[in-house]
């Protein structure tokens, strides 16, 4: 396992939330991100029962995975990750660039058994905390997990406010993360604004899901957003 570098030698990396970009010319838009310098893909799967919303699924993760070169980050907001994680980490094994599979462990009775499905259908297992969850309810599950994904607004829809409290959420991981010496990655997701961007990353998030607040921002052109990026994150 291809382990990430320690916290202070991390690069902060950008992944555009595929769910905001134009899906009706979507491989015009996903094109125009890569050649822009994005880090990763993040595509999040609803399935209209964990969350309201239904989005994406395994035959566009699968496509994206074959065409791309960048990780697939795929963030499970369903009610049976035991019966989605490993396919799609298996989508993950297959892809050009691997991928990450993130789940819910309030929704599955073994978390545990889940995060190991994942990792041994060939996908990198993470965690997403949920805005009313506290990241030391599942302090036990860290050691097996490659990403923490911090919900920063409640999971669902795009457009949301930031929480402010998740920054607490991002802060209490990266503090376990260093008391535990482990080396997931922090990533957070939810209004992940110009304004906001600066606090998350002192909080101590290392990826940013970029979604209608930035990369996305209708007010201007992609690579004007995507410059506006680079500088924010500090590249």
């Amino acid at each position: 396992m291809e382990h990430a570098k320690p916290a202070e030698d991390r690069n902060v990396l950008i992944a555009p939330s595929v769910m905001c970009a134009d899906l009706l010319d979507l491989g015009r838009d996903i094109d125009a991100l890569v050649d822009l310098g994005v880090d990763w893909l993040h595509l999040d799967i609803m399935d209209a029962h964990y969350v309201p919303n239904l989005t994406l699924g395994t035959d566009l993760c699968r496509q994206l995975g074959g065409r791309y070169a960048l990780p697939l980050d795929m963030h499970l907001m369903v009610d049976d990750p035991d019966q989605w994680g490993p396919l799609f980490a298996g989508i993950a094994a297959g892809a050009t660039g691997g991928g990450y599979v993130t789940i819910h462990p309030e929704t599955t009775w073994h978390p545990a058994r889940t995060l190991a499905a994942i990792r041994d259908a060939g996908g990198r297992p993470g965690i997403a905390i949920d805005p009313a969850a506290d990241v030391d309810r599942f302090r036990h599950l860290l050691a097996l997990c490659d990403l923490v994904l911090v919900m920063s607004v409640n999971p669902g829809y795009a457009g949301q406010r930031l929480l402010p409290w998740t920054l607490d959420t991002v802060r209490d991981a990266a503090r376990l993360r260093g008391d535990r010496g482990l080396d997931y990655r922090i990533e957070i997701d939810g209004n992940v604004s110009w304004q906001n961007i600066p606090a998350m990353i002192d909080a101590g998030a290392d990826v940013l899901v970029a979604g209608t607040s930035s990369l996305f921002d209708p007010t201007l052109a992609r690579d004007q957003a995507a410059a506006k990026m680079r500088l924010a994150v500090g590249r």
